[in-house]
Parts: structure tokens; sequence; C-alpha cells
């Protein structure tokens, strides 16, 4: 198996992992993400909970707090369903001032701003019942510094680039984002 399918498949599993828990109403473990929620690094509960699923190996700090954030993100709002990227979570919140603010500082942060700001965009989502794409969010976030930006561009082409189109016809970027996340 090929290096980038190992690792599709761990973020599968791990993804599957934390939506089980919501399957399963597991209180308990959601709660304990929640707790390190805001917090450098993440206590022992939350630990016991992520590292069967962490990559191994030294180095990988920046892939570990993705993972980290991840869990702590869903545990914040574990709604099931969510499809495309954040850029098409966004579009679906609507498009008012609050929001376009909140989703510009976003595709602005620097991997120290990202957290909070996602924070606050996983709130808005969850106060208008908008459930995200938790894969797609994963893979996003690993690649988050890419020298290219591809990740923000490709959230921006989301919200912005598909506002000609019908409200029944989703978008060419809405579809591969789809598709990629399965």
């Amino acid at each position: 198996m090929a290096e980038e399918e190992v690792k599709t498949s761990g973020e599968r599993r791990f993804i599957s992992f934390l939506e089980g828990l919501e399957r399963r109403q597991d209180r308990g473990a959601l709660a304990t993400l929640r707790r390190s929620v805001g917090k450098e690094t993440p206590d022992a509960g939350t630990l016991r909970l992520i590292a069967p699923f962490l990559p191994p190996g030294e180095g990988r700090q920046w892939r570990h707090r993705c993972y980290e954030l991840v869990a702590e993100l869903f545990a914040l709002h574990p709604a099931l369903g969510g499809a495309g990227n954040l850029g098409d979570t966004f579009k679906r919140l609507g498009d008012h001032e609050s929001a376009q603010k909140r989703f510009v500082a976003l595709l602005d942060s620097d991997a120290d701003d990202l957290p909070h700001r996602l924070r606050q965009a996983v709130s808005l989502a969850r106060s208008k019942e908008v459930p995200l794409n938790w894969l797609r969010l994963l893979k996003d976030l690993l690649h988050w510094d890419s020298e290219d930006r591809y990740v923000q561009y490709r959230w921006a082409r989301a919200y912005w680039g598909g506002k000609r189109e019908t409200a029944n016809q989703p978008s060419a970027t809405t579809a591969a984002n789809e598709k990629e996340g399965e």
C-alpha cells in the first residue's frame, strides 16, 4: 500500500472513531475531548482517546496537533453528515457580514492563530446547525502550511467561486470536495 493510502486510511479510522462517539452517544468521551479545547497541549484523558490514531515517529508535531484539534472541535459540534470543505460550510452559513469576516480571518490565519479561529468557525456552525465534513477538515489542516496555500484557495473557491450557480445546482468544487472526503 502506498504511503499516501496508509495516511488516508489512518485519517479515515480516526474520523470514524470520532463519529462513533456521537453515534454511541458517548458523552463521557466527548466531554473529555472538550476539556482540552483551548489548551496548548491535550490532557491525559484526551491523549488516551486519540493516541492510538496519531502517526508514529518524531517530528510529527503539526500532524499530532491537527488530530488533537479536530478531536476537540468535533467534541464541540459532533454533528454528522457534513459535505465539502470549510468554504462550503461557510457558504451554507449564509452570506452575512459576520460569517464573511470570520471566514476571511480564518483564511489569513497562520498555524498559531488557526485553533482559535477554527473554534469560532465551529461555534458558528453549531449555532446554525450546519455539520462539518470532519475528514476533509483534518486533511486540509494537515496541509495548511503548504507553500502554494492550495487549501486556502480551495476554501475560497468553494465560498466565493460558486455565487453564480443556482441553489439547486451544487458547485463543481463541492462535488469534488465530497469525492475527496469519501
